[in-house]
């Protein structure tokens, strides 16, 4: 038999999921929780074979909630069930811990599929959750920044750390004012620095600077 502690603060939520999981032969809904603060302590003293987390609640919301069950209590099988696809909730969930990602629009027997496949070791995502991980996944192979500049940013960039200004590196390669201004904000960006100065800085230090 499978445990399962529920947190929702949508008591009919609670109660139609809770209801079905409950009706499967082989998962039981041992406890339920109106909030994170409250969900924590559960899990902790139940600690259930699976939890399933809502993410939005007053508050102790499911990210936070899920970091401080994974804290204490490392080897939880937590799955997020929210109405959210949003970046910011998301990728913190996951990295708060949580092994599993399902909508509230999924239907109660893919939840409860969820749960089995969740408890016997799988990660159960939404195809929207898929491909927002494959997508970061490709981001983070670029292995160094300056890799992501054009040829033209990096020809800008080392012009910066000759102490050129945007006006004589735009009259040097005869191009607009402007345009340098957007490139530099191009680099400024793709460096994920502050300013020129750390621009320049970043040229340094990875030997870019000829």
């Amino acid at each position: 038999m499978i445990s399962v502690v529920f947190v929702d603060d949508h008591e009919m939520v609670r109660i139609g999921v809770s209801s079905y999981l409950s009706a499967q032969n082989d998962i039981e809904v041992i406890g339920e929780a109106s909030d994170g603060k409250e969900g924590v302590k559960l899990a902790l003293e139940l600690r259930p074979d699976i939890v399933l987390m809502d993410l939005v609640m007053k508050e102790v919301d499911g990210i936070q909630a899920t970091k401080e069950i994974i804290q204490q209590w490392p080897d939880a099988k937590i799955i997020i069930v929210t109405s959210f696809l949003d970046d910011d909730k998301v990728y913190p969930a996951l990295e708060a811990g949580a092994v599993s990602y399902m909508l509230k629009t999924s239907k109660a027997s893919e939840i409860a599929e969820a749960v089995r496949k969740t408890y016997s070791g799988q990660s159960i995502l939404e195809p929207e959750v898929t491909g927002k991980m494959m997508t970061r996944m490709r981001q983070r192979t670029v292995s160094k920044p300056h890799e992501e500049l054009t040829n033209r940013e990096l020809e800008i960039l080392l012009l910066m750390t000759q102490g050129k200004t945007n006006q004589e590196i735009a009259d040097e390669l005869f191009i607009a004012l402007k345009t340098v201004k957007t490139h530099v904000s191009n680099i400024l960006s793709k460096l994920n620095v502050q300013d020129r100065t750390q621009a320049v800085i970043y040229a340094f230090k990875h030997d870019l600077v000829k």
